[in-house]
């Protein structure tokens, strides 16, 4: 199958939504079909064999983040033509509704759409101000996809019909056999925290973190939290009471992210908001570490209600901490619940994932509606 995917966030800048459009791709590639990618990137040097430029990026405040996006005539252009000339079999585009890459894609389709959506923002009023606009684009759209329930809530609440649940994907042997790092690994004495996430976007929990940090100390003396994610470390480090038992790593690389995880004894989600999902969650736990997360509904459902990892209120940094200390203490249940969430990440396998999303292909191939009202993939996050 010729498969044509777009991403509307810069690929040369790392992100939940690139990482699964690239993942994606590979894994397809993987099964012998045919695959381009097309997204923003100042530097297509940057870019994977399998992925094109659409052009420069502008960085737009979104959604408690910043999105790196392309739009203008110049990239209309090129994505028009790069639409036109692959003559893909599917053409399935990301966040079809974000002024971007993606967007121009639906414009310039001449046959159906498969979209997913990724964006649980459910008081979105731009959305709901842009779809009267949007609705004729729309109508393109033969199958939805939604990553997550609180995704699909958002298309059935601002864009309008309803979605199939197929979450996000990981490569979960890939963080099963991660190497451990000896620096990051953890003793009785001084057990390791780990953190993963942008220092600057305040709904990724620093803050929480950097609060929990004196009182987790207090408990356990010798903890130390390994703190990695692209930012200001210098303003992360003058946020810190307690600075003695941070270690600030800067950005890390996959191959890093994944021996950091399976080294950690517990990894720590403090997140605020703005979460559709929790890859990262699915990614620690495929890594064999233990996980402390904030109640947000999406971490709730990975997490099985608390089944595969410890919850404390969103913002409670009091409750972050007796969680950890809890953990941190109790070694045959840290264990337990690793084995626990190991085994779980694996309905979050590519194999899994992918498998549904070529279904999903195979449905708009053969003009069939990919989207009954109501149905939705069962045990999906």
């Amino acid at each position: 199958m010729r498969i044509g995917i777009v991403c509307p966030y810069s690929f040369d800048v790392p992100g939940g939504v690139q990482f699964h459009v690239r993942d994606l791709a590979e894994h397809l590639i993987g099964l012998g079909h045919d695959v381009r990618v097309l997204a923003p990137a100042d530097d297509p040097a940057t870019l994977p064999p399998f992925a094109d430029a659409a052009g420069g990026v502008v960085a737009v405040p979104y959604n408690g983040s910043v999105a790196r996006l392309s739009f203008g005539p110049l990239t209309a252009a090129r994505v028009r033509r790069w639409v036109v000339e692959g003559d893909f079999d599917v053409l399935h585009v990301h966040e079809p509704l974000s002024p971007s890459t993606s967007l121009l894609a639906l414009w310039a389709a001449q046959r159906s759409v498969v979209a997913t959506f990724h964006t649980a923002n459910l008081r979105s009023r731009a959305m709901q101000a842009a779809h009267p606009l949007l609705r004729p684009s729309m109508e393109k759209i033969a199958a939805r996809i939604a990553v997550s329930e609180d995704a699909r809530r958002t298309v059935v609440e601002h864009v309008g019909g309803d979605a199939v649940v197929i979450p996000n994907g990981v490569f979960t042997d890939r963080f099963a056999r991660a190497a451990r790092r000896p620096e990051w690994c953890g003793t009785p004495q001084r057990p390791v925290v780990a953190f993963v996430g942008r220092l600057d976007e305040p709904r990724k929990g620093l803050g929480v973190l950097c609060e929990a940090v004196p009182l987790v100390r207090a408990a356990v003396p010798g903890v130390r939290f390994l703190v990695a994610g692209r930012g200001d470390a210098e303003a992360a480090r003058a946020a810190l009471a307690d600075p003695g038992a941070v270690e600030l790593l800067g950005a890390v690389d996959d191959d890093a992210k994944r021996s950091l995880l399976a080294s950690a004894d517990v990894y720590l989600a403090p997140h605020t908001g703005g979460e559709s999902f929790g890859i990262v969650l699915v990614e620690a736990l495929a890594a064999g570490a233990a996980v402390v997360a904030s109640d947000l509904g999406a971490f709730r459902r990975v997490l099985d209600d608390g089944a595969h990892g410890r919850l404390f209120a969103t913002g409670d940094a009091a409750g972050a901490a007796r969680a950890l200390v809890e953990l941190l203490g109790e070694a045959d249940e840290r264990a337990r619940l690793a084995r626990a969430g190991q085994l779980a990440a694996h309905r979050y396998d590519w194999s899994v994932v992918a498998a549904d999303v070529l279904a999903v292909y195979e449905t708009v191939r053969s003009g069939e509606s990919a989207h009954p009202p109501g149905e939705q993939r069962r045990g999906a996050g």
